[in-house]
């Protein structure tokens, strides 16, 4: 969220200084998975709303970095399929079939829900994982998270406005002084957009009188990375929290866990095992693919588990920007957008979801 804040803030001509407390986009960002996954179209909503723009935006974002830098961040709009193992889960699909074609629209675009027999094409998922037919839906997408990352920090780093400043980490903030503490001195601020992932709640607590609750919580997600001879368009596959990723250069990413609890956030263990063994079990080209890297790491999890987004209600010089969990990239460019929007004191062009706002969730925590 923090690189896209500051590409935006460079488009719009904004003095700004890009701090992390490690490489950039080295934590929860540098991970394996990828998946852009839609939420279901039924019940529509404004949240529903918004990423549903967000993940059509997202495309053109992509391809505007790739042309300014000249790498590839691994985008594709491949879909999704969703085996369905009960009959009560295709009545429940064919349902969404019609929702989706109310909702899935975006100017000429279409995109589609399509429920089926049998999975489209041979040789990725096994037939037998949808004992019910499968669904095949043509909005979701794929990013490759380090090509991303690589591609965002390439275009900041020849930036005209925004200087990056790396391995530097943030102790405390005082947005009352437009300062903020760090091991290699102070760095005075006007505004400070707080991107900081899970490390972003116990600055933002410190600051928050009144809290009952933490505003936040790190949850440790485990990914696979997987050598497999197949077609990087093919489908993302998603059964029940499992993700099977097909990416370009033979590379297949599988996850993740979500772990409240944990003694080491970035060691993998069995439970990652037991993902890779169901991806093997559901794909066959995976049954003798090797295991290229194991990967763990921390994401953020907001109290009431959307973004969180807004200027902080004691002091509007400070601007949340994190939460996320499981969406941040298919979001993070619109969210980073919006940031840049109330830092700069200009009205966005769209509506951020009312629970997205700081104030709701600093609101839940209080209570």
């Amino acid at each position: 969220m923090g690189l896209w804040a500051a590409v935006h803030a460079e488009r719009r001509g904004i003095e700004t200084r890009l701090v992390d407390a490690g490489q950039l986009g080295g934590g929860a960002s540098g991970g394996l998975l990828g998946a852009l996954m839609p939420h279901m179209p039924d019940r529509w909503s404004e949240k529903k709303q918004f990423q549903f723009d967000a993940l059509v935006s997202l495309e053109a974002e992509i391809a505007a970095i790739e042309v300014a830098t000249g790498l590839s961040a691994g985008y594709r709009r491949s879909g999704r399929l969703i085996p369905l193992p009960k009959p009560h889960l295709r009545k429940i699909a064919s349902g969404h079939s019609a929702d989706a074609e109310a909702h899935w629209k975006a100017g000429e675009r279409r995109f589609h829900w399509h429920v089926l027999d049998r999975p489209p094409g041979d040789g990725w998922i096994d037939a037998a994982a949808g004992e019910s037919g499968f669904v095949h839906d043509t909005l979701a997408a794929r990013v490759a998270p380090r090509s991303l990352v690589a591609a965002l920090g390439a275009f900041l780093r020849k930036a005209r406005h925004v200087r990056v400043l790396q391995n530097t980490d943030i102790l405390d903030l005082d947005p009352a002084r437009g300062t903020a503490s760090t091991g290699a001195g102070t760095i005075a601020f006007g505004r400070c957009i707080l991107a900081a992932g899970y490390r972003s709640f116990p600055l933002l607590e410190k600051l928050t009188p009144g809290l009952q609750k933490p505003l936040g919580q790190a949850v440790k997600g485990q990914a696979a990375l997987l050598a497999a001879d197949i077609d990087p368009g093919l489908p993302t596959i998603f059964r029940d929290g499992l993700y099977v990723v097909a990416h370009e250069g033979g590379h297949v990413a599988v996850g993740s866990t979500s772990e409240n609890s944990f003694a080491d956030p970035f060691s993998t263990d069995e439970q990652l095992e037991v993902l890779i063994e169901a991806a093997r079990d559901m794909v066959p080209a995976l049954r003798d693919a090797p295991v290229i890297e194991r990967w763990a790491g921390l994401r953020p999890k907001a109290i009431d588990r959307d973004p969180m987004v807004g200027a902080h209600p004691a002091n509007r010089n400070l601007i949340a920007l994190t939460g996320g969990f499981k969406v941040s990239f298919g979001l993070a460019h619109r969210l980073a957008e919006a940031a840049i929007c109330i830092a700069s004191d200009v009205p966005t062009e769209f509506l951020l979801p009312e629970s997205f706002g700081i104030s709701n969730h600093i609101a839940v925590s209080s209570r």
